[in-house]
């Protein structure tokens, strides 16, 4: 049987593909409705799959210049804070197409623990 942070492992896993794949329908499906990016110059709430998968557009370009064909996530730290919510701490690790490690960032994910598996509700930088 799976642990809890078995099941976040393989969640991250999935994101990860999705993220350096350009599967923006896919990168869509892991995030729960409502929904919130905060950063330090701006925020970003999202009510459907759309939103989710306009505000990735962009992302996907960048991840192609930097020839980024992987991304791994070293979950750092968990904080459950209800029966359904946990705070997961993430550092990202990518591999780019020669197979050399590349700079990753560094977030904390609201994951709601729902019937269909984790869901992102919040994501902040840090």
């Amino acid at each position: 049987m799976k642990t809890e942070l078995d099941v976040l492992a393989d969640f991250f896993n999935q994101y990860g593909a999705a993220l350096t794949a350009g599967d923006v329908p896919g990168i869509a499906a892991c995030y729960a409705m409502p929904g919130v990016v905060v950063s330090d110059n701006y925020s970003f709430a999202f009510n459907t799959p759309v939103a989710v998968a306009l505000s990735f557009l962009g992302a996907s370009p960048e991840y192609q210049e930097r020839e980024l064909v992987a991304a791994h996530a070293q979950i750092r730290e968990t904080q459950r804070l209800t029966g359904a919510l946990t705070l997961v701490a993430v550092e990202w690790e990518y591999l780019d197409s020669q197979g050399r490690a590349a700079r990753g960032e560094r977030y904390r994910y609201l994951i709601r623990m729902a019937d269909r598996g984790p869901l992102i509700c919040a994501v902040i930088p840090g």
